[in-house]
């Protein structure tokens, strides 16, 4: 398959989509825990507040520079991270990073919508932005669980 073919399998007409619609777009005021991560190869940065009550996501905002793969991703997990636990959070991290780099399989539901993002598994230098809305969200999460004990 020639480069022009992967690429334009890779920018899917569903990637493209899900770049149109990242839920939860913004940043919160006065959130309980904020994480900023950076991709170091690419440059794409994604920031994630929110806030927990009763363990699980209340209120969730990203800002988002990434690339579309990132925003896809973003978009992903924008539309499932209310009502998400810290462990479902992280879980959520490890399939997707098992999903893109050891070829595992599509994230439990309600992440099921990352499968959009399965041709990328042969594109390891946008792995890291891929990765980076769930990692934050994890992150963020934990953060929060362990500032209100």
């Amino acid at each position: 398959m020639s480069d022009t073919t992967d690429l334009i399998k890779l920018y899917s007409a569903r990637i493209l989509a899900l770049t149109a619609d990242i839920p939860h777009l913004g940043r919160l005021e006065n959130p309980q825990a904020s994480i900023r991560k950076r991709s170091p190869l690419c440059g794409s940065t994604v920031t994630v507040d929110l806030d927990l009550e009763a363990g699980r996501v209340s209120r969730f905002a990203q800002e988002v520079k990434a690339c579309a793969l990132g925003q896809a991703a973003a978009a992903v997990l924008g539309g499932a991270v209310i009502g998400r636990s810290v462990p479902e959070l992280e879980q959520a991290a490890a399939q997707l990073e098992a999903m893109l780099k050891a070829g595992g399989p599509v994230p439990d539901a309600p992440f099921e919508g990352f499968e959009a993002l399965i041709p990328a598994r042969e594109f390891k230098n946008r792995h890291t932005s891929i990765l980076l809305a769930v990692q934050a969200a994890a992150e963020a999460a934990k953060q929060a669980e362990a500032a209100a004990r």
